[in-house]
């Protein structure tokens, strides 16, 4: 006992320049002298993008004001009374205020299911999954659209700002998810007719840009409809947004399909799995959690591609913050540059959750693999 004792009094910390921050620094930033230099640089134009964005937004910046008029002055930075004026339509679009209670109200059930699903401890995800998948988007459709339970009507035309984007985000994100994974088996499948047809969908949807899908779900697509039959066109919308990320969806599965081992084929094969069991409890687990940053990626490209609605008469986050931009009475230097960062503060803050969330769920489902 007395000699374990004498060995770790013996025992002594390990220098301070091997371990702790400043290791890290001198092994990361300062290993050699061109990693040196590299540092130096890009620390220095660090401080002079930080700095211009302090001095434009903060420093320069106008705060308060009834008009455009306030934020002309010489050497003016960012205009944030305009932001402020046109919050509620850039939240809610042209929604009709006295019923935009409804929308904040589907916000709120929105998080209501999707904060206890997406954490990891939170139990009973099967009756959380039902009401997020099942229930939620009939509640959020009646209390949206309305036309029921004494609730007014509001038409899809009247909607815009960041309602239409997480709209058409969601719609498509939850729709494509789906149809990809039904793509990228047909793909592989042994049916000839199924495989050529999953192969004709996905070829000639990723030969397309997505400018060209939405106009052929707006403008084409009722031609082909009966007389006095038609589709809403934000509905056509989701539909096209939703087909065209399935297309890119089920290459990136396919790809998570193609690197599974033979042997996991052959051993469901050999308990007898049928192919629904096979693919739902063994191989589509494992594929798409090799996949999981093709997916993500393709999800926030779609939720930055909703600003393409525009095009079709929607008016998106950025659409919105584009029309205000013309209001004359907020005419000013600063006006447009300060709506646009505005959007793209938006657009940042929902791509880089998603981003941080998924390298999360990576990290959780990469436990088992460790050694």
């Amino acid at each position: 006992m007395v000699a374990d004792t004498d060995v770790a009094a013996k025992i002594e910390a390990p220098p301070r320049n091997t371990v702790g921050p400043i290791a890290w620094i001198r092994s990361n930033l300062l290993s050699s002298w061109s990693n040196a230099l590299l540092t130096v640089i890009g620390l220095y134009l660090a401080y002079q993008v930080l700095s211009a964005l302090i001095y434009w937004g903060l420093i320069s910046a106008t705060f308060t004001g009834a008009d455009g008029s306030v934020c002309t002055r010489e050497g003016a930075g960012a205009c944030w009374p305009f932001i402020t004026a046109k919050f509620a339509q850039f939240m809610y679009g042209r929604y009709p205020e006295p019923e935009r209670w409804r929308v904040n109200l589907v916000y709120l059930l929105a998080l209501a299911g999707l904060v206890p699903l997406m954490i990891p401890r939170v139990p009973g995800k099967f009756w959380t999954a039902l009401y997020v998948f099942v229930l939620f988007p009939v509640i959020a459709f009646f209390l949206l659209v309305g036309g029921v339970f004494g609730l007014l009507h509001v038409d899809t035309a009247l909607w815009g700002g960041l309602l239409v984007t997480l709209v058409v985000a969601t719609v498509g994100i939850a729709g494509s998810f789906p149809l990809g994974i039904l793509l990228a088996l047909g793909r592989r499948s042994k049916m000839p007719i199924v495989r050529w047809i999953s192969v004709g969908f996905i070829e000639f949807v990723r030969g397309v840009p997505l400018i060209t899908v939405l106009f052929m779900a707006s403008v084409m697509l009722p031609l082909f409809l009966p007389p006095g039959v038609t589709f809403d066109k934000l509905l056509r919308a989701l539909i096209g947004v939703a087909l065209f990320s399935a297309a890119y969806l089920a290459e990136v599965i396919r790809g998570g399909l193609q690197a599974i081992p033979r042997g996991q084929f052959e051993a469901a094969d050999a308990l007898g799995l049928s192919y629904g069991k096979k693919m739902a409890l063994i191989i589509l687990p494992q594929a798409l959690k090799l996949v999981i940053p093709g997916i993500v990626n393709t999800f926030i490209g779609l939720f930055k591609d909703t600003s393409l609605v525009l095009i079709i008469g929607l008016f998106d986050l950025l659409g919105i913050v584009q029309l205000n931009n013309s209001d004359s009475k907020w005419f000013s230097p600063t006006t447009a540059m300060t709506g646009y960062v505005f959007a793209g503060f938006i657009f940042w803050i929902f791509c880089f959750g998603m981003s941080r969330y998924s390298q999360m769920i990576e990290r959780r489902l990469a436990a088992g693999d460790r050694r």
